[in-house]
């Protein structure tokens, strides 16, 4: 375990593992270094890179500040970043897609980006999310703004977070349940059913390829092709076979395969 201090003065830990490149990991909602797909990813990659995989903000080991802004998430993964030798490859998943955008938006020192499925909604083919939703987040107790993000933020039925209870994650996803706001912010105007907003990426210079599974449902299918036709210059492909929750052995050699172009 490593640590790195923002630029805000909140300690940020990571975890590093093998040797090559540097590819840094960004977690989605609920997820931690310890908890989720990352420390999947890293192994299954750290034979060909240098990996960093860490906490972000208010999750793990991570620390937080009082007022939440996307702007010290950002500057956060730029400290990975800078410790990773000033420049590195980035793997982001959901919402982790989404601030990696964001962080590549602003001009922190991205070499590549692959982004797995931002739960972006830029149609009329699913339930809308509140515009609210934010708010509404941030008023509930741990468990019940779980079962709200998975419910209208995800789509998914609530039988799947009544299961979910049963579960061992459910404990530790209770202990981050607080930064779910966050991720809802990350997320911005772009999850509300309006066509995708193009102005957003401009800034963007690096090379992105923009992924997701052929099992994820059509709306999340549709905001990935309108994210990739977006982003300048941006690739898209479709891993057969997955969904939301995607394999480190299927995500794995589409991020090798990409970065060594």
């Amino acid at each position: 375990m490593s640590t790195v201090v923002s630029k805000d003065g909140t300690t940020i830990t990571y975890d590093k593992r093998g040797h090559g490149p540097a590819l840094v990991l960004v977690d989605g909602a609920l997820c931690s270094r310890a908890q989720g797909p990352m420390p999947d990813v890293a192994e299954a990659l750290a034979d060909r890179f240098t990996v960093y995989n860490y906490d972000r903000r208010g999750r793990g080991d991570s620390g937080d500040a009082g007022d939440y802004a996307v702007e010290r998430e950002i500057e956060d993964l730029a400290a990975v970043i800078e410790a990773a030798g000033g420049s590195a490859y980035v793997y982001g998943s959901s919402s982790g897609a989404a601030l990696s955008l964001r962080a590549a938006a602003a001009g922190v020192p991205i070499e590549k980006l692959v982004a797995f499925e931002p739960p972006y909604v830029v149609d009329d083919s699913r339930k809308q999310i509140p515009r609210n939703w934010v708010a509404d987040l941030q008023a509930l107790e741990a468990g019940d703004a779980i079962k709200y993000f998975f419910t209208k933020g995800i789509g998914l039925p609530g039988i799947f977070v009544t299961m979910m209870k049963l579960m061992p994650a459910w404990k530790p996803m209770k202990a981050i349940a607080h930064t779910l706001p966050y991720d809802a912010q990350v997320l911005g105007q772009n999850c509300f059913g309006d066509p995708m907003d193009t102005e957003q990426w401009a800034p963007i210079e690096q090379p992105v390829l923009v992924v997701n599974g052929g099992k994820s449902p059509g709306w999340m299918k549709t905001s990935t092709r309108a994210l990739a036709a977006a982003v300048p210059g941006a690739g898209h492909t479709e891993v057969p076979g997955q969904n939301h929750v995607i394999k480190a052995a299927a995500i794995a050699p589409v991020i090798a395969e990409f970065c060594a172009k």
